[in-house]
């Protein structure tokens, strides 16, 4: 279903949305496979969200420029583009200031978003649960509250500043009385969410204590997005968790209790990670990172048929240092290995000697996973 950002002034979604990708590669010899994966990445994204992909815009800089992201000679391009193509929506390969978004719509004549509040809209379709609803409401307003200055400006400029004779110095125009209404009720929600998320961070707090209380090891399931971590949940527990070929198709975590041969752990499904994971989102998720950071072992998941899987590997190790669960053990398991080149899946194992290889979908050594799985439990039992 397409983003929230194309609903029409009815509430009804336009039809059949276009969208083109703009990227900055920020070194022309050796940034091109980069910036090629990345927007690779983004057409997935805008894939999952319900958007076609028509046409793509990569300029070569330094960095992304100040004013236009892509510079002033390029937004030019990126208007043609959009109109030739008939865009609704232009999608930045970064994260836009309100300065930059404003200044391509103006120019462009189209609808301007980046890669974060793409994600972010992604997260808020997919959320099922009410603290998964919560959290990804959070992390929209820590997005959007910066973004209003560049609107403020514009409104301010209605009816702001002095008035004749000197009088009313220093009085706010509607537009800029507009603008400070929106910022307090965006903190004030804030404010009320952060106090629902922590007192369900609590009760998620209670759960893990009564489990370490009964002796009952943890078990975390993280990777990148779409590499198969509930899939691979529900063939080794016999869950019914979705799980489809999209990116953040699962969003709640999970856990399920798993008893065999003397020794009982739990596994519990995470959020997906993926390159430039907004920190917004990384903010808003602390209660659902928490059961990554207190497990007794992280079940790493790699797309082994991925080009870049050793680039995802790499990804995932530094979300994990990000939130403060890098010291935990880990178990890296190499999935689909049914559909991965033979030459992939053994250059994987090179780098990571004690990685173990499945296939989530045809079940292949997932009784072998789970066997090493009950053997560690049964060592590790409190």
């Amino acid at each position: 279903m397409a983003g929230a950002w194309l609903l029409g002034e009815d509430g009804e979604r336009t039809a059949a949305p276009r969208a083109v990708l703009v990227a900055v590669q920020r070194d022309r010899a050796a940034g091109a496979s980069g910036t090629e994966l990345s927007l690779a990445e983004l057409r997935r994204l805008a894939d999952t969200d319900g958007l076609e992909v028509v046409d793509t815009v990569v300029q070569s800089r330094e960095g992304p420029d100040p004013a236009t992201y892509v510079g002033s000679g390029k937004t030019g391009e990126l208007a043609s583009a959009a109109q030739q193509a008939r865009a609704d929506l232009i999608i930045a390969d970064g994260e836009l200031t309100g300065r930059q978004a404003h200044t391509l719509e103006e120019r462009t004549g189209v609808r301007v978003v980046d890669r974060t509040a793409l994600i972010l809209d992604i997260f808020a379709q997919h959320a099922r649960s009410s603290e998964g609803r919560l959290q990804v409401e959070l992390a929209q307003i820590a997005y959007q509250l910066p973004r209003l200055r560049g609107q403020g400006e514009a409104l301010s400029r209605v009816g702001g500043g002095r008035v004749a004779g000197g009088a009313g110095i220093g009085v706010r125009g509607p537009g800029e009385m507009r603008l400070e209404t929106q910022r307090r009720t965006l903190r004030r929600r804030a404010t009320e969410l952060r106090r629902r998320v922590a007192a369900l961070t609590r009760r998620r707090q209670r759960t893990r204590d009564r489990r370490a209380r009964n002796r009952v090891p943890s078990v975390a399931i993280i990777g990148y997005t779409n590499a198969g971590k509930s899939a691979l949940l529900n063939r080794l527990s016999g869950a019914e968790v979705s799980s489809a070929d999209v990116l953040f198709a699962t969003l709640d975590p999970t856990v399920r209790r798993i008893s065999a041969d003397q020794a009982t752990f739990t596994l519990t499904d995470t959020v997906g990670f993926i390159r430039h994971l907004p920190h917004q989102l990384v903010d808003a998720f602390e209660s659902t990172l928490e059961e990554v950071r207190q497990a007794d072992l992280v079940l790493h998941v790699v797309d082994a048929s991925a080009p870049d899987a050793l680039g995802q590997i790499t990804t995932v190790h530094g979300v994990l240092h990000e939130i403060g669960a890098g010291d935990v053990p880990e178990q890296l398991v190499l999935n689909k290995t049914d559909i991965a080149p033979a030459e992939w899946v053994s250059a994987l194992c090179r780098c990571h000697p004690d990685a173990i290889g499945v296939s989530a979908l045809t079940g292949d050594q997932v009784t072998a996973l789970r066997t090493r799985l009950v053997d560690w439990a049964r060592e590790h039992t409190y």
